[in-house]
């Protein structure tokens, strides 16, 4: 396979410089850029599509953090590693859950309303795996919109933060030394800053998402094309954890035929006594594990799978009636609208449900402070992989991981720029693939590598896949996206394919036992000369749960 080891673009024509660049306006994006005022001089954010766009603004169940009478992280702490399944760093998980209270207290003093009890103190409630009451929410199942909106107006009234909308990162800029010396961009509409342009900058901080329109049905929006990770990976960073990519089990079915993205039903609607039935109105989930409907999502997303393939049907059912209609229209008034949007009424209708793509567990690998293996680089949220999340991400952790991280990486950053670094002569091999592939190509990650997987499938997915990137296009936006699709769908699958056990998220009809012998660790790819290279690192007691460390 030959992927192109940066993207075909126009010359600059346009240029500024920044200390700082922020790739992304989603809860890590913007957290990192308001954190990191006031400790270096310049701040730039650049955004795909406006500030309000972006994955943050769909997350409905809420974030988790040990704020409850009784809850502690260490409780928190375990949860995160049994649904992470021994892949977890325990060191990442031990700041996320202890930093975590501190950090929503601070998005609470930034302005986001989070729901109250008659008491007035936060209305917590329970997900997938949690043995505590611990998700914050707002306006019942609004708690991302609400974030992005308390983040919006906080960057807003910060005349010193620099904001670039309509801007897609195409590549960064090096140094001689490997080292981060800019990124190029691709602005629309921005006056001179029309087309593509330059930032000489002194750091870039990737928060710009996942990668779930790899696949032909996501709950990811449309800006979400890997652009990061991809971006990253042509630079020499280290991608790791790809293939665990988590399925959200209960995602509303609309037809065969229906791709992009799809209606989320939050777990938390479970966590408020919903339950999953078949087709003959049987509970499968009761023995499957101990939490049944509420045991962590690879285990729900699993059966649920299990269970279509059984009856030879395209999906379950999700029954939720018995909650009332008094009960949906003040919980969860933003997915009744959506389902009833749909020709569903979830007050008086079982809701059919099937799992989807939700969540990028990997990412581009990091330290616990950010730190990506190239200098200058960090990344934080959903584009990096920082360890907490391990196989398998426990529910409603995603927005804690960019409020912690991001935090962390304003922490270290201002003490670790270098002096400003021209950019090095760019030998890579520049190229785009054909954006009338991206199509096909969701089709074969959804077939051959979507929930259930097998060498076979995986053999097809990569031979698919070099053909696809062997199909070069036009550059532009469209093409642009396409090639980083097919980059990180190259890198996905060939993780994939060297992992050859189950854990988690990661599901191997062939190998169908978790293998701590061969695989307790992490599955990195790096790109050589435009091909992903896997290789397994082995980890010690990444669980924490063979080792002691916990009880």
């Amino acid at each position: 396979m030959q992927l192109p080891e940066r993207l075909a673009a126009g010359s600059p024509g346009w240029s500024t410089e920044a200390d700082v660049v922020v790739v992304g306006s989603g809860i890590a994006g913007l957290t990192a850029a308001l954190r990191l005022r006031g400790r270096v001089s310049k701040i730039l954010v650049v955004t795909k599509d406006v500030l309000s766009a972006g994955s943050t603004q769909w997350a409905q169940g809420g974030i988790a953090a040990a704020l409850g009478p009784g809850d502690t992280p260490r409780e928190h702490e375990i949860d995160t590693l049994v649904a992470g399944a021994g892949a977890c760093d325990v060191d990442a998980v031990r700041a996320l859950v202890t930093e975590g209270p501190e950090a929503v207290r601070e998005l609470i003093a930034l302005g986001a309303k989070f729901d109250q009890a008659e008491d007035g103190e936060l209305s917590l409630t329970r997900e997938g795996g949690h043995h505590r009451d611990r998700i914050v929410h707002a306006g019942g199942d609004a708690t991302g919109a609400e974030i992005q909106r308390a983040l919006v107006a906080a960057i807003e009234a910060a005349p010193d933060i620099e904001v670039i909308q309509h801007a897609l990162a195409v590549d960064l800029l090096l140094a001689d030394d490997g080292s981060v010396a800019g990124i190029t961009l691709h602005v629309l509409g921005e006056g001179q800053r029309d087309g593509v342009g330059a930032v000489r900058c002194r750091a870039v901080v990737l928060a710009s998402g996942g990668l779930g329109q790899v696949f032909s049905q996501t709950t990811n929006p449309a800006v979400s094309t890997g652009d990061g990770m991809a971006l990253a990976a042509r630079a020499g960073a280290v991608l790791r954890d790809l293939e665990f990519v988590q399925f959200h089990p209960t995602v509303m079915y609309l037809g065969p035929d229906s791709t992009g993205q799809q209606p989320l039903i939050s777990e938390a609607v479970r966590g408020e006594g919903a339950f999953l039935v078949d087709f003959a109105g049987n509970r499968f989930m009761q023995g499957v594990h101990e939490l049944a409907d509420l045991a962590p999502r690879d285990v729900v997303a699993k059966a649920i799978t299990r269970r279509m393939h059984e009856e030879n049907q395209p999906h379950m059912w999700l029954d939720a009636r018995h909650l009332g209609r008094e009960f949906w229209e003040k919980r969860f008034p933003t997915i009744l609208a959506t389902a009833r949007s749909h020709g569903i009424d979830p007050v008086t209708e079982l809701i059919p449900v099937a799992p989807a793509c939700h969540y990028a567990s990997g990412g581009v690998a990091t330290d616990l402070w950010g730190r990506s293996s190239v200098p200058g680089l960090y990344a934080t949220g959903e584009v990096a992989c920082s360890g907490v999340h391990g196989a398998n991400r426990l529910a409603s952790n995603s927005l804690l991981e960019g409020l912690v991280f991001s935090r962390r990486i304003a922490q270290v950053l201002p003490a670790e720029l270098g002096p400003q670094r021209g950019p090095a002569a760019d030998r890579r091999t520049a190229g785009v693939v054909d954006a009338d592939v991206r199509t096909a190509m969701q089709a074969t990650m959804t077939e051959r590598v979507g929930v259930l997987r097998n060498a076979d499938g995986l053999s097809i997915a990569a031979s698919e896949l070099a053909g696809y990137a062997a199909k070069p296009g036009e550059d532009g936006p469209a093409a642009w996206e396409t090639t980083n699709l097919v980059t990180i769908s190259a890198a996905l699958t060939a993780a994939a394919t060297l992992r050859e056990e189950t854990r988690g998220s990661h599901w191997r009809e062939d190998f169908g036992e978790r293998d701590d012998a061969r695989f307790a660790g992490h599955v990195d790819v790096v790109l050589r000369d435009g091909t992903p290279v896997p290789t397994f690192r082995r980890s010690a007691a990444t669980d924490g749960l063979d080792a002691g460390v916990l009880p």
